[in-house]
């Protein structure tokens, strides 16, 4: 057999033999998508979600009206989050369907969130759209949310809940617990 053979068999037997070791270890390894484990939902050490304040109360009040405090003799724990209500009537519907009431985006910022970042909210600055609760760090966010809806919320479903990943590498997921505990 000629060398020229002889080196391309040779060269052939090593492409081969790498790509059977890539393919053996691609079996250990797995690609996980560029976002947070498992999104939180923002929390205030003492306060618990919403700085306190009620998800459920939130559906009955009118644009603009302040929010509800909630009480911690009806409190529940979800999701790793203490969340508090202003009557147990408000409780037992959480309870039953948490997700109708929670807050969209973990409770941080809407118009934060849309531009891929996150900061806290405060509870007087929300919105109901299409059924969701919409949290906002204050009123001119809140407007500048609300202004254009529709791509506001295309651009914030598209970045959470990656925008996470980012905020908890740099230690800054602002305004909860997370962030200050660690």
């Amino acid at each position: 057999m000629s060398n020229f053979l002889q080196s391309a068999q040779s060269a052939y037997y090593c492409r081969l033999f790498a790509l059977i070791i890539c393919i053996a270890l691609s079996q250990f390894i797995t690609f996980q998508p560029a976002h947070a484990a498992d999104p939180f939902y923002n929390s205030y050490r003492d306060k618990g979600a919403i700085r306190g304040h009620d998800p459920v109360a939130y559906f009955s009040l009118k644009p603009g009206a302040k929010a509800v405090k909630g009480k911690k003799e009806f409190s529940y724990e979800w999701e790793g989050v203490t969340w508090y209500f202003s009557s147990l009537k408000n409780l037992k519907a959480f309870k039953e369907n948490p997700t109708a009431y929670a807050p969209q985006f973990g409770g941080y910022c809407s118009f934060a969130v849309s531009k891929n970042f996150t900061t806290s909210i405060r509870p007087d600055s929300w919105l109901i759209h299409e059924g969701k609760l919409y949290l906002n760090h204050n009123s001119a966010s809140q407007r500048l949310f609300s202004k254009s809806i529709d791509n506001s919320l295309a651009e914030a479903n598209n970045n959470w809940p990656t925008v996470l990943t980012r905020c908890e590498r740099r230690n800054n997921c602002r305004g909860s617990a997370k962030s200050k505990s660690k």
